[in-house]
Parts: C-alpha cells; structure tokens; sequence
C-alpha cells in the first residue's frame, strides 16, 4: 500500500509540473495570437468615439505602447494575480464579465457533459455488445451523425421541431425576462434553490434542456464510438471467458467487467472533450441566446475589444488545463496502471 500511495503522489507531482510549462505555452500562444492581428486594437474598438487624448489614456492603461517583451512579462504577472485588465468599450473589469457570465456557460458546459455521457457511454456498450447486428450498425451512423453535425444546425433545428412546431419548449435565453432571483452563485439553477423559488429553478431546467441536448450531442459520438471499441476489445479478453467459466451472468460478465476496463480510455479522453465542449458553447450560446462567456466572447470580437478577448479566452485555456490535469489524476486512481 505505501508504495501504491507513494506513487500516486509521484504521479500527481509529476503532472502539476508538467502543467507548468503547458500553462505557460498556452498562455504565450493567446499573447501572441491577439497581437498579430493586423492595426491598432483601440483605434479599432472605439476610434471615431473618443478625442485622441483618450484614446492616448487607453492605450498607456492598456501598456499598449510598451515593449512587446514587458506587455508580455506584465501580462503573466496580472494572469498569475488574476488580473484580467479592464475591457476596452465597456470599462468593464473582465473579472466582472467571467463571473457574471461564467455562470451561465458553466451551467451549459456541465449538462452537455451529463448528455454526452448519459447516451454516449450506454450506446457505446450496446453497440459494442451486440457487435455487426443492425443495433450496432445503426449506433454507429447515430455517431457519425452527431459528431459530424454542425452544432449551430442541430440547434436550429430543434429550435423549429421542439420550440417552434412542437411548442414543449422555450428556445432563448437562460429563463423568462419575469424569472429574477438574487445572483448569489452567478449560476441560475443554484440560486433559485437558495431562494427556495422552485418555479424560477423549474424555468431554469426548461430553458437549458434545448442548448445542454444540442451541445450534448457534439461529444456524444466520440464517446459511444471509444465505448464501443473499448467493450469490444474487452469482451475479447482471457478474464472475460473466464469470468463465463464460472458460471457468472453474461449481463454482469458485459458491465461489471468489460465495461468497466473499457471506461479508463473513456475517461482519459474526456479532459479532451471539454475543450471542445466549450469551443461549441460559443456557437451553442450564440444559437440559444445564452448569456454565458462565448455569447460576450463573440461581442467583444465584433468590437475587437483585444482586451476583453485576451481575457476571456485565457480563461478557457486555463479550463482545459486544469480538466485536462485533475482527468490524469482520476484516471490514474481509477487505473494504478497510469502511474508507472
């Protein structure tokens, strides 16, 4: 046991340092990213609204005039403090906007992710159970389909089957413009319970159901597609006829034992996939009118606010890497094999 443990700590010691670098990489990526566009970042975002003398103000609050290596060597130091600067059009601190807004997207990101999971892990072990049958065949086109689909589309569509014509559900916004509770948590289905206001949370859940599906079904056929070739290859394994030697059931034989060695890839790709949850929460939120971070990430960008754009996509870079670091360490607990 203690070497168990002892390796488990190596383990998680030796990706929070790998994490550094690759905060680092990251970070030196959206730096350079949103300074190679081309002219001046504020003339772009409020030129012609503001006398040259504010617009000199800007610029020196922004450190937009400074050497390319001290804006860099700052803008670490303001990320490792938290410090996000202060948006261009709006005078806004980009902490306030990822707080106010990073509820929201929070709410949708984690739902699609139950979506995913919910219909992605079960099919995958259907198909893989019932391998070459026409339930198989017809999972695998379901797969295809949903990770080849634009998200923007599924959404408009069933915008006009669910919400249009069907009428069972809202299709904008994060609740009805009468729905108010107290932000507290900045998170809607958190605070109405705080409130104790179920008809605010029930509203809530309504208006989610739509974008958290929609979003859901992005990642969906990866999941099913990896369960299914995992359970496959399971199934093939000497402890899996061993197991039906003994006389155990073939349906705990399947999900006791095939499909719970299947679930450790499962879960290593799973930090990979909130990356791209979050790129299609932009569209998604975009597509629902969701007051999260992507619908301001597409505002600013069509302001060409650079400051507020810096701030919100190192955010999301920062996501990633910490899903990405906390999968390996489930992972590894889930599977000792991953720490050697």
């Amino acid at each position: 046991m203690a070497r168990s443990g002892g390796s488990l700590r190596t383990y998680a010691l030796s990706r929070l340092a790998l994490a550094l670098p690759m905060v680092l990489i990251l970070l030196t990526m959206v730096f350079l990213l949103m300074r190679v566009a081309p002219g001046d970042p504020v003339q772009s975002a409020v030129g012609g609204r503001l006398p040259p003398d504010q617009i000199a103000e800007i610029r020196a609050n922004a450190g937009i005039d400074d050497p390319l290596i001290v804006q860099y060597f700052t803008y670490l130091g303001d990320v490792a403090t938290l410090n996000f600067g202060e948006t261009i059009t709006d005078n806004r601190p980009v902490s306030d906007v990822i707080i106010e807004s990073g509820g929201a997207t929070l709410t949708l990101t984690l739902a699609a992710l139950l979506v995913a999971i919910g219909l992605g892990l079960p099919l995958g072990l259907l198909a893989g159970r019932y391998r070459d049958t026409a339930t198989d065949g017809s999972l695998r086109i379901f797969g295809i389909l949903t990770y080849a689909a634009p998200v923007f589309w599924v959404g408009l569509l069933a915008q006009l089957t669910f919400g249009s014509i069907l009428g069972w559900l809202p299709t904008s916004g994060e609740a009805d413009p009468v729905t108010f509770v107290d932000e507290v948590t900045h998170i809607l289905l958190i605070d109405a319970l705080i409130a104790g206001d179920l008809e605010a949370f029930w509203d809530a859940v309504r208006h989610l159901i739509l974008p958290a599906v929609t979003l859901g079904l992005l990642v969906t056929g990866t999941f099913l597609r990896l369960t299914r070739v995992n359970v496959m290859q399971a199934l093939q394994g000497d402890y899996i006829e061993a197991a039906r030697a003994r006389g155990i059931g073939e349906r705990s034989v399947v999900v006791r034992h095939a499909f719970r060695n299947a679930l450790v890839p499962v879960i290593t790709v799973m930090g990979l996939q909130i990356a791209l949850l979050l790129s299609g929460a932009t569209l998604t939120e975009l597509t629902f009118d969701w007051p999260g971070l992507g619908s301001e990430l597409i505002a600013y960008l069509n302001e060409r606010d650079y400051i507020a754009v810096q701030g919100i996509v190192t955010v999301f870079a920062l996501v990633v890497v910490v899903v990405s670091i906390t999968i390996d360490l489930v992972n590894a607990l889930i599977d000792p094999r991953v720490r050697y």
